[in-house]
């Protein structure tokens, strides 16, 4: 027998209807807003821009890389500390580089430096801590947020005590109490001392400092002998800066170099694992693009930042597609 509906029954019936579809539509919405949203920002570190001299790459003037960094569309710019100290020395005016960089829509996430703050050596690590003091000091005029902490003055040492490093560590991230700059002890693949991700974090936990950060690098954790996976038990706030690259299958990662990285996506690390990975602890970080690759400095510099951009972006959409 039919059922018959009455005209209330049926707008009844129909806002139900109406209400569930807006329910799984703004649903449906917000999930797609949460995988298209950019939860991890965008660096250009100027390696990767450098001009190809014959024998290696030299930097370019750093206005240069500000201008080449904006104009591909990046949301910040990772300098080296001895481009500004070059700029400045040359009567730069660090006011001016600031401006124009705030003007560009940049922000300066992360330096690089290379203070020996880690070695044993009293003397040189005390003048490692003064250069620690002084490309702080540089990077703050230009809004600089952290500098960069690799195991300068160390790399060829087996028996480096961890426990100490991890003082000395504290000591620098004390003096970028003082000034405003968070130094991020830094992995380096090919050193003979903090070249694992275990050994990058017992010296930042063990620093006892609440500012503690890491700076690890797909290349760097690769060429160390670290698994990825390693990443996961990493807090994610404590990773504010990724140097983001890839490696080919050969040559192997015993005698692979620096200058053997390559864009995003063109070799073989799991970039798609490394970014979920990182996404799950609760990182948002800024991916920088460090690159040494010697057949891109000879490009031009605007076609390898847009391209090595792009390839980044490529990969974080691959990775949560």
């Amino acid at each position: 027998m039919p059922v018959s509906l009455d005209r209330r029954e049926l707008l009844a019936a129909g806002g139900a209807s109406l209400a569930a579809s807006i329910v799984n539509t703004s649903t449906e919405n917000s999930l797609a807003a949460e995988r298209a949203a950019p939860e991890f920002g965008f660096c250009l570190n100027t390696s990767t821009i450098r001009e190809f001299d014959g024998k290696g790459g030299k930097p370019r003037p750093i206005v240069e890389q500000v201008d080449i960094a904006a104009n591909a569309g990046y949301d910040a710019i990772e300098p080296w500390v001895r481009d500004l100290h070059q700029y400045k020395g040359s009567g730069g005016s660090m006011a001016d580089l600031r401006k124009r960089i705030v003007d560009r829509g940049l922000t300066v996430e992360s330096a690089i430096g290379f203070a020996s703050w880690i070695v044993d050596d009293d003397a040189k690590r005390e003048a490692g801590y003064e250069t620690a003091k002084r490309d702080m000091a540089i990077l703050l005029e230009i809004g600089g947020k952290r500098l960069a902490a690799p195991p300068v003055g160390a790399t060829g040492q087996t028996d480096l005590n961890l426990f100490a490093a991890a003082e000395r560590y504290r000591k620098l991230l004390e003096i970028g109490d003082e000034i405003g700059v968070i130094p991020e002890v830094e992995l380096w693949g090919f050193s003979k001392s903090m070249s694992r991700l275990g050994e990058l974090m017992f010296v930042a936990v063990e620093s006892g400092h609440p500012s503690a950060c890491v700076l690890p690098d797909v290349y760097h954790i690769y060429k160390g002998g670290s698994a990825f996976t390693g990443l996961g038990l990493i807090h994610g706030p404590s990773i504010q800066v990724f140097h983001m690259n890839d490696y080919p299958a050969d040559p192997p990662r015993e005698t692979i170099g620096d200058a053997d990285r390559v864009y995003p996506g063109d070799g073989v690390a799991p970039l798609g694992d490394i970014l979920r990975t990182l996404r799950a602890t609760g990182c948002r970080c800024m991916l920088s693009l460090e690159l040494f690759n010697r057949d891109y400095w000879k490009q031009d510099p605007m076609k390898v930042a847009a391209t090595g951009l792009n390839k980044m972006r490529a990969s974080v959409e691959a990775a949560f597609a």
